[in-house]
């Protein structure tokens, strides 16, 4: 591996900490507020240099979704870092249904009426097809802002068992939301990406309808 900038080795760093502490990976956001970076382009391309020097490598099949490693460090996951930027090229477009929309906020009662649209979504190049079963959901409200998904937004949600860390739709105590799942000894919960909104603790059930792959963003 080729030598690091001072700026590289702080955002390896940075990430293998984040890790540490967390289990589960940091969003572009994080790495972006956390060395004051002016866009999340910026971010990429710190991301692409360590690429370009063996400490980072891409998972296959996953479109722009890095690992570290294995000569960088030891015993540490694969990241679910990804980045899809304005310019990312697609080689297909699937159709995709559109389940109406989803709070991102407090968790509020929708009744499902099956998909009111449907939408094209690209695949980008080098990229898998997505499960026949996932569909997309309008964002509505602004608690998963630090995960880099605002109000506005439509994430694409795709069927699986969701790990510690996993962004998810989610039925709590019959009421939707989407959140962080957070995984902790025998505790279950749900975290928001913004400061100003609680830890949510399921009374009675908590239900995982999907997990959040991809973001396609308002312009």
């Amino acid at each position: 591996m080729q030598g690091l900038t001072k700026k590289q080795q702080a955002i390896l760093d940075y990430m293998k900490g984040f890790v540490a502490q967390h289990s589960y990976w940091p969003s572009i956001r994080d790495i972006q507020g956390k060395f004051h970076f002016a866009s999340t382009n910026a971010v990429f391309g710190h991301l692409q240099a360590l690429e370009r020097k063996g400490v980072l490598q891409r998972i296959p099949g996953a479109a722009r979704a890095y690992k570290i490693a294995p000569e960088a460090t030891v015993d540490t996951p694969e990241t679910v870092i990804r980045y899809e930027g304005p310019n990312e090229e697609a080689e297909n477009l699937e159709s995709l249904p559109l389940m109406g929309s989803i709070a991102a906020g407090f968790p509020d009662y929708t009744e499902s009426t099956g998909a009111v649209a449907s939408m094209q979504a690209a695949i980008p190049a080098g990229s898998r097809r997505r499960p026949p079963q996932s569909f997309a959901l309008r964002v509505r409200g602004d608690s998963m802002i630090d995960a880099d998904i605002h109000d506005g937004d439509t994430v694409v949600i795709e069927p699986g068992v969701a790990k510690h860390g996993d962004i998810v739709a989610a039925l709590i105590d019959g009421e939707t939301t989407l959140k962080r799942l957070i995984k902790q000894g025998n505790k279950t919960y749900l975290k928001a990406e913004n400061q100003n909104y609680p830890e949510l603790y399921p009374v009675t059930e908590l239900v995982i309808q999907g997990i959040a792959k991809s973001v396609l963003k308002q312009i």
